[in-house]
């Protein structure tokens, strides 16, 4: 069917709400009925995530009941380790969330799976560990993690409790889409599922658990020092109130102020224009509070609590923040320091980060003595390569982290947590003020120490069907080839990750990687610039990192970068 005849099936059919048609009925511009109904919801390895409302292109009841159908087939033909069973299953404070998770439940339990549900939202992170820890074959999340109110999602995660890879994502998405008609979904009555046993609450015990496994990161201050640092923590209106205050409060920091605006879930996200802590914006209620108590740190977990952001009192007394790449290398500092005066660094232990983050990273890693991996854009390849050395029996992990505020220590969680995140950023904070410097003088220690590195990303939002195609085309464009320079600087070599191959003045490789529409490219004097679409938003994502041999110099080469690729977005997107 074309998008027309989609439309009038939803708008006819008796398997569809009354709401739902009335909504779809009330639609009088061409674009929008076509934007909803030309093709399904897109789903790839962070399963589905798009704009609430009606349609075979949106995030709604019977869009998650498809894909329900399709994880729940996905389980039932496959042979998992004895003792291994059921779906585990959260959601956090968005619209619909509770609803779609219900949705969700009442599939796999007229699938003969058991839904084990969380009774109240509850971060990505804990779900990851929930899937371990009850031995459950899959797990699945409804968030839409950081995006604008609008938008809500469907994760999914394998049994070893890590967000699902290329394979597996392709081998779900292969039955999604044979659950046709729409309504050939096998469902059933939510109170009847529980009454049966087939959708099961989860109990308290297994939060406790989680927060006992984060409390074990903790170490190497002195209760003294944790009560004397000042935090203001915002949950923007998400899930991570309960978990981040429990974590910060038993591990003995004691001196944490909440801001009571955004204290209580909002599906409407009230006092921010986006929850992404990444956004400065966002954290402007916290910085007021933080001014009225001199706090030393400001922290702030996106809805499903999976990203944290920060903002560090300077000298001054005013407040700068830290991006992704310099709370990372913090963090990772810190990592490596805990382990050297423990004794427990060895030179097969590894961290692991993404393509597009710090080279800072790797430098620091190197000059410590152990191994640094790169993976494709995404945590979930940072816990698959968690997973993989784990059965190769190869080092330990010591840390993880994505430029886009995501951070992970210890192997009990195998996605990013902005709950341990936390927990390691008071600690490097609590550190800071015992050796009476803040946080950005450390961090200029850093760049002092392994180079001034630095970095920035920028996104271009091309909204629809014409946005995806011209994303479409300028890839295409860039694959082509270019003239021997990309935005102002030569390039050395091109790494293409949908085609495997590196190419350079000395020849080809291939790349190790998992496929992914990403170019990359290495430039001269050190700097590099990545390019990729949005795996889950109508976006151009354009990523560039260079070492200068000053902050000034770094800054001035970022942004003669950055007008340079405005330039060619703006020209092949004409």
């Amino acid at each position: 069917m074309d998008y027309k005849e989609t439309f009038e099936y939803w708008c006819g059919n008796g398997y569809f709400d009354e709401q739902t048609k009335a909504e779809l009925k009330r639609l009088t511009d061409e674009k929008e009925i076509e934007d909803r109904f030309y093709k399904n919801l897109n789903f790839g390895t962070g399963g589905l995530r798009g704009v609430v409302g009606a349609g075979t292109n949106r995030m709604n009841i019977y869009t998650v009941r498809k894909a329900s159908q399709g994880v729940a087939d996905y389980v039932n033909e496959s042979d998992f380790p004895q003792g291994v069973s059921g779906i585990a299953i959260a959601y956090d404070s968005r619209r619909m969330s509770k609803e779609f998770a219900a949705e969700a439940a009442c599939v796999f339990a007229a699938n003969g799976i058991t839904a084990h549900l969380f009774k109240q939202l509850m971060p990505t992170p804990v779900l990851s560990y929930t899937v371990r820890h009850l031995r459950c074959a899959a797990g699945i999340v409804v968030t839409a993690s950081h995006n604008p109110k609008e938008y809500n999602g469907y994760k999914v995660y394998g049994m070893d409790g890590g967000q699902i890879t290329d394979e597996l994502a392709a081998r779900i998405s292969s039955l999604i889409q044979k659950v046709e008609p729409i309504d050939s979904v096998r469902t059933m009555d939510f109170e009847a599922a529980l009454k049966e046993g087939r959708i099961r609450y989860i109990e308290d015990e297994v939060l406790d658990s989680y927060i006992s496994h984060v409390l074990s990161l903790s170490g190497g201050l002195s209760e003294e020092e944790k009560q004397a640092l000042k935090v203001v923590y915002s949950p923007l209106h998400g899930t991570g109130l309960v978990p981040v205050m429990r974590v910060l409060s038993e591990a003995g920091f004691t001196g944490v102020s909440v801001v009571e605006q955004q204290k209580d879930p909002d599906t409407e996200f009230s006092t921010v224009k986006s929850p992404n802590p990444e956004e400065h914006d966002a954290l402007e209620l916290a910085i007021g509070l933080a001014k009225e108590k001199r706090a030393d740190v400001v922290i702030a977990t996106d809805p499903d609590s999976d990203r944290l952001g920060i903002a560090v009192r300077n000298k001054q007394g005013e407040y700068e923040f830290m991006n992704g790449n310099q709370l990372g290398c913090l963090l990772l500092d810190n990592c490596l320091r805990s382990r050297k005066t423990q004794g427990r660094l060895l030179p097969d232990d590894y961290i692991v980060k993404t393509i597009v983050s710090t080279r800072m990273a790797d430098v620091m890693a190197e000059k410590n003595g152990v191994k640094a991996f790169n993976v494709l854009t995404g945590f979930k390849y940072i816990g698959e390569k968690i997973k993989e050395m784990e059965e190769r029996g190869k080092g330990g992990f010591i840390f993880g982290f994505e430029e886009s505020y995501g951070y992970l220590s210890g192997t009990f969680v195998r996605d990013k947590d902005a709950v341990i995140a936390a927990l390691l950023t008071c600690e490097a904070a609590a550190h800071c003020k015992k050796n009476g410097c803040t946080m950005l003088e450390a961090l200029n220690g850093l760049y002092e120490t392994y180079g001034y590195f630095k970095e920035a990303l920028k996104s271009y939002t091309l909204p629809g069907k014409d946005g995806v195609e011209k994303i479409g085309r300028l890839m295409e464009t860039l694959r082509s080839g270019t003239s021997g320079e990309i935005c102002g600087r030569r390039i050395l070599a091109v790494e293409d990750y949908l085609h495997s191959r590196k190419t350079s003045e000395t020849g080809a490789e291939d790349i190790r990687l998992p496929k992914s529409n990403v170019l990359r490219y290495e430039l001269d004097n050190g700097a590099w610039l990545a390019v990729r679409p949005s795996g889950t938003e109508p976006k151009l994502k354009i990523y560039v990192g260079v070492k200068g041999t000053s902050d000034a110099d770094s800054d001035a080469q970022i942004e003669a970068i950055l007008t340079e690729a405005e330039k060619l977005v703006r020209k092949l997107t004409a």
